[in-house]
């Protein structure tokens, strides 16, 4: 089983799909380097992220990064800035607060 997926081009993170410890080689992700240890199910940055970028996830974006990202590190709430799933904002106040990513919008153009 790959340690990882990566679902589009467009990513850039990878889903552990184990844990994954300090200096593994990920060849599956181009032999990237891990930096430090990414629990199971977290993401791994699969290149550098500038502070500001999105973070791209299953060919979506899933929030900013709050600070520059080296390849290989942990992303998580820590360095990433993300409204979604966060009701409390309330509707499209950020990245994904709608939750209908997927969905094209209906007949009046309203997602």
């Amino acid at each position: 089983m790959n340690p990882v997926i990566v679902i589009s081009d467009a990513d850039n993170v990878a889903t552990a799909l184990e844990a994954l410890e300090t200096g593994r080689v990920l060849t599956e992700a181009g032999s990237l380097t891990v930096r430090e240890p990414i629990p199971r199910g977290h993401k791994v940055a699969l290149r550098a992220i500038a502070a500001g970028t999105e973070i791209m996830k299953y060919g979506s974006p899933i929030g900013l990064a709050t600070a520059d990202i080296p390849a290989g590190a942990h992303v998580h709430t820590h360095n990433v800035s993300s409204a979604r799933g966060r009701g409390d904002l309330g509707p499209r106040s950020s990245i994904g607060t709608d939750g209908r990513i997927a969905e094209p919008p209906d007949e009046k153009g309203n997602p």
